[in-house]
């Protein structure tokens, strides 16, 4: 069985590409130099060349709070063109199993915490990443359609917030826990005093470390058929301030921080329920504490790296259809 993993570079995508390697399964890591996700005649022919039987659908525009609220239109479109592109190339090329993987941000940004998947569509979305969030629903209900219509195999996976060695740490785009491993990793290296921090610290997150997430994607994909989509978390949650105060400790900034109380929290509480994927057999393993170790250590060996800043920009992103 040939897995072919999209997205290969990205945090998701690298992640699970190491676990299948670790498990000495058959698989094509595909990048951008590879094939132009948003061609679809070059995803047709690509898929075609290739013959997967197993397709991880990991490539996404991803970005923090402030890129989306920027970027709206890059995040909806790209997105959205991404998954149409690859999901029809895959009915086409006769795929026997498509894993797409979606966002928590699916679900409504009021929903009380454990989020379950049946609060998908029960409420309106977080404003700060509605678009994102309605292309990852876009994404899952076009899944679900090829099901109901030409009855494939194919299922849609909701992972919480993701960390871990390549992830994006760049200042404007980064996700909370990378941009927080910057800050406070330059703050040393600068001898600052001061540092200031987005929001109030008081919203509680889930964190899990990528690796943790590619376990689950695997596990999934061997075990997982059904049509509703299932949620990939930890199971516990953390407030950004707590956060903070861990990647100090292993930072060892000395410090005063404050609060910027003028932007955004987004939605307060944000952690899901994972029943559905404990009683299939598989629970988290990787602590918030080692997994931010790991990460910490891998950000200041690699400090140097460019790939470590991702713009977004608006020319470079749409496609031609």
């Amino acid at each position: 069985m040939t897995i072919l993993v999209l997205g290969s570079n990205g945090l998701a995508g690298s992640a699970i590409c190491r676990n299948l390697q670790a498990n000495k399964r058959d698989f094509i890591a595909a990048t951008r130099s590879d094939v132009d996700l948003l061609n679809f005649k070059e995803v047709d022919k690509y898929f075609n060349k290739i013959k997967p039987n197993t397709i991880i659908g990991a490539a996404a525009l991803v970005g923090g709070m402030a890129a989306n609220i920027k970027y709206p239109v890059e995040f909806l479109i790209n997105n959205i063109t991404i998954q149409n592109n690859t999901i029809l190339s895959a009915h086409n090329n006769n795929v026997s199993k498509y894993v797409f993987l979606g966002s928590s941000c699916v679900y409504p940004g009021e929903a009380a915490s454990p989020i379950s998947e049946d609060k998908l569509l029960t409420g309106p979305l977080e404003k700060t990443n509605e678009a994102y969030a309605v292309a990852k629903i876009s994404g899952l209900k076009l899944i679900q359609s090829f099901r109901d219509e030409y009855s494939k195999n194919w299922v849609s996976v909701m992972p919480t917030n993701l960390y871990g060695p390549g992830d994006n740490f760049d200042m404007h785009n980064s996700h909370v826990l990378a941009a927080l491993v910057r800050k406070f990793y330059e703050a040393v290296l600068e001898d600052k005093k001061e540092i200031t921090l987005w929001g109030s610290g008081n919203p509680r997150r889930e964190f899990m470390h990528a690796d943790d997430f590619a376990s689950a994607v695997t596990f999934i994909t061997d075990n997982y058929n059904e049509r509703e989509p299932i949620n990939i978390g930890t199971g516990t949650d953390i407030s950004i301030k707590e956060l903070a105060e861990v990647i100090v400790k292993i930072s060892g900034f000395k410090g005063d921080i404050k609060w910027n109380m003028e932007v955004p929290d987004g939605t307060y509480r944000k952690m899901l329920n994972v029943t559905k994927l404990n009683r299939l057999g598989w629970k988290s393993k990787i602590s918030l504490k080692e997994g931010v170790e790991s990460t910490y250590k891998w950000f200041v060996q690699n400090y140097q790296d460019t790939r470590l800043n991702v713009p977004v920009k608006v020319n470079d992103l749409i496609g031609t259809p």
